[in-house]
């Protein structure tokens, strides 16, 4: 199933049912984001790619291209057993799961949520570098209540950092018009 800013494939929903599902990261090959997304989907394994609408120019037209949000990973959510893994890890552009010496590492699906919720509403933000110190926040009120990350301090402006850890990316957005609490 496709929809705006994002590739979300349903699949293995008796594990997700029975609450054995978690979120983890693969590494793709480059530029190989689109096709692993599309083959997780004929294996029926649950992905997740945010993509971002980009505009390309060239001299003689220009386009609105889709392109993934963070290059050379997509997510998955399963129960990671060793026949998933293995099915997950034959798929052609699989590099590898994200994690310590390359075992998976689960992903909070509030990570996940926070990223899907910052696509649908539609707000601006930027790409950020992964923040290794700073408070967590979370956004109380408007379309992106409930929304946790990290404050930080950009040139003057406060910014929201919402990060991924197990893939160490992370996006931005201003807060300006919104009430922060403490988390």
């Amino acid at each position: 199933m496709s929809s705006i800013g994002q590739i979300s494939v349903p699949g293995l929903m008796p594990a997700a049912a029975l609450g054995q599902a978690h979120w983890y990261a693969l590494q793709t090959r480059p530029r190989h984001e689109k096709k692993v997304a599309v083959e997780l989907e004929q294996k029926g394994i649950a992905s997740y790619l945010p993509l971002l609408a980009q505009v390309h120019r060239w001299t003689d037209r220009s386009k609105i291209v889709r392109v993934p949000l963070f290059p050379g990973y997509v997510f998955v959510s399963t129960a990671l057993s060793p026949a998933v893994r293995l099915a997950v890890l034959q798929v052609w552009g699989v590099l590898a799961f994200v994690g310590p010496h390359k075992q998976a590492e689960a992903i909070p699906a509030s990570q996940i949520e926070a990223v899907r919720t910052l696509l649908a509403c539609d707000v601006p933000f930027a790409l950020h570098s992964f923040p290794k110190v700073g408070q967590r926040v979370r956004i109380c009120g408007g379309c992106l209540d409930g929304v946790e990350g990290t404050l930080v301090d950009c040139h003057g402006e406060r910014r929201l950092v919402i990060s991924v850890e197990t893939i160490e990316r992370s996006l931005s957005i201003s807060l300006q018009g919104y009430n922060v609490v403490p988390v």
